[in-house]
């Protein structure tokens, strides 16, 4: 399995999401879409213009968008 995290560095949800994903020992790459600007363009193929981070990607499928309704939104165009 091949898990993607695209996090934004100012989001406490996507602390939450990353800090769980570690303590349960899942391997991932992490994206920051504020500093990547390659991660931002392909998050935005992956979910539109304006979305809510984290998003987790699971073999190349969105799995999970914010936490419980949470998130923080970016715009990606």
């Amino acid at each position: 399995m091949s898990l993607e995290l695209f996090t934004s560095k100012t989001c406490q949800f996507c602390e939450q999401v990353r800090d769980q994903l570690e303590l349960d020992g899942v391997d991932f790459v992490e994206y920051d879409v504020d500093a990547d600007r390659e991660a931002r363009k392909r998050l935005g193929e992956l979910v539109g213009t304006n979305v809510m981070v984290p998003v987790v990607v699971e073999d190349g499928r969105v799995t999970q968008v914010g936490v419980a309704g949470r998130g923080c939104y970016v715009n990606t165009a």
